[in-house]
């Protein structure tokens, strides 16, 4: 079945149905862990990340702070 009937036949379904295909595909998506695999230099920028946050854990904002400037761009 093409994507676009695929998407065109999801969308007949209730919230709730969809909301259980989600999960479902999800859950499948997720069982194929080599896919989510890192490159060599995605892992070297999230270990520079963590080291910079290590060396400096005040530096960045809180949640908190970050959801209020968000909000108050609106």
């Amino acid at each position: 079945m093409e994507q676009m009937a695929v998407l065109s036949e999801l969308k007949k379904f209730s919230t709730a149905e969809k909301i259980f295909i989600l999960e479902e595909l999800w859950d499948s998506i997720s069982a194929e862990q080599e896919s989510f695999g890192l490159t060599g230099e995605q892992m070297d920028e999230l270990d520079r990340r963590v080291a910079d946050y290590y060396s400096s854990p005040d530096d960045g904002c809180s949640w908190e702070d970050v959801k209020n400037r968000i909000r108050s761009m609106k």
